[in-house]
């Protein structure tokens, strides 16, 4: 399970069934699992035409192998418009080397970021924020050590790049012309409370801005109220230069009842110098037929400022099966 899981897994939604692969289990060395999501949304900006979109949002495969004390992942991934048809998303292997430590290397998720990456891990259909500013990085190939034990966390990374790729699946596969770095420590010692906070630097920045650099700082909480049901708050500060700086925050509310899943959010995110900012208003329910296969849906309601619609909304319908 990547960091980005932390959403439902590190928060304890256990009621909600969509927050892991199922994980076949081949033999003692080997599990295979993954997901295919399909959804129909639509756009109603004001002004301007609506748009909808009726088609698959991602296709993934991860295989597992475990020969201890290294642990190998390869995942292939495939969703409309990226630039492969079919792309190799996780490759990488850690070796656990004793008293909580862990080395990856490879290529893998960043560790930013309150929502998943994965859309069986998600409790929506859309994301809080990124629509403007894009603080939260994908994936890209490096080193990285991490630490865990009952109470605390952390983790320190070296990768070819954060933002410099050509898309937010890769890095730009170079370290010796840009080099990024990530860390995060995490706080679990408190019952039910996780508190969470990273940064993020790339010492060139991103080739569509032309930046020197970008330092990125993060941090979110999350709380479980019951035990069926979570609070969420995170805030998000990016500082990329002229066209790239801004902020972002949210605060969520989720709830179980039985195969029903109910989620609440309030989202919004500024660009800094004059750029465009929103405000979000979201609420997404779900429905756990079994535990392969759910059907969501999301209606979201966008108010801008400084940007070309006033306003819009979003609706959208999700199904999504996973093995």
């Amino acid at each position: 399970m990547n960091q980005r899981s932390k959403l439902a897994a590190g928060l304890g939604l256990a009621a909600f069934t969509l927050t892991a692969f199922a994980d076949i289990k081949v033999n003692d060395q080997l599990s295979v699992g993954g997901y295919a999501v399909g959804s129909y949304r639509t756009t109603d900006p004001d002004p301007g035409p609506a748009t909808d979109r009726f088609d698959l949002d991602a296709v993934k495969t991860l295989f597992t192998t475990n020969y201890k004390p290294v642990t190998g992942v390869i995942s292939l991934f495939y969703q409309p418009g990226a630039p492969s048809d079919v792309t190799v998303l996780d490759a990488y292997a850690t070796v656990d080397v004793g008293g909580g430590s862990t080395i990856t290397a490879g290529k893998f998720l960043s560790y930013l970021g309150y929502e998943a990456f994965d859309i069986p891990n998600m409790t929506q259909i859309s994301y809080a924020n990124g629509d403007f500013l894009a603080p939260i990085p994908g994936y890209h190939s490096g080193v990285k050590w991490d630490y865990s034990d009952k109470d605390v966390g952390f983790g320190l990374a070296l990768v070819d790049s954060v933002y410099s790729g050509p898309n937010y699946l890769k890095g730009d596969g170079e370290l010796k012309k840009n080099g990024g770095f990530e860390g995060y420590f995490v706080y679990k010692g408190t019952e039910n409370l996780t508190l969470w906070t990273g940064f993020a630097y790339d010492t060139k920045g991103n080739v569509l801005h032309k930046n020197d650099a970008i330092l990125t700082l993060n941090i979110w909480l999350g709380y479980n109220l019951t035990k069926t049901s979570t609070l969420g708050l995170e805030f998000v500060n990016k500082d990329g230069g002229k066209g790239d700086t801004g902020y972002n925050w949210l605060a969520f509310y989720g709830v179980t009842t039985g195969k029903y899943y109910n989620a609440f959010r309030l989202s919004g995110e500024k660009l800094k110098d004059g750029g465009p900012g929103f405000t979000k208003f979201t609420y997404s329910p779900a429905y756990i037929v079994n535990d392969n296969f759910s059907v969501r849906a999301e209606l979201s309601f966008y108010d801008y400022k400084d940007h070309t619609a006033d306003k819009a909304i979003f609706f959208g319908v999700q199904t999504i099966f996973k093995f």
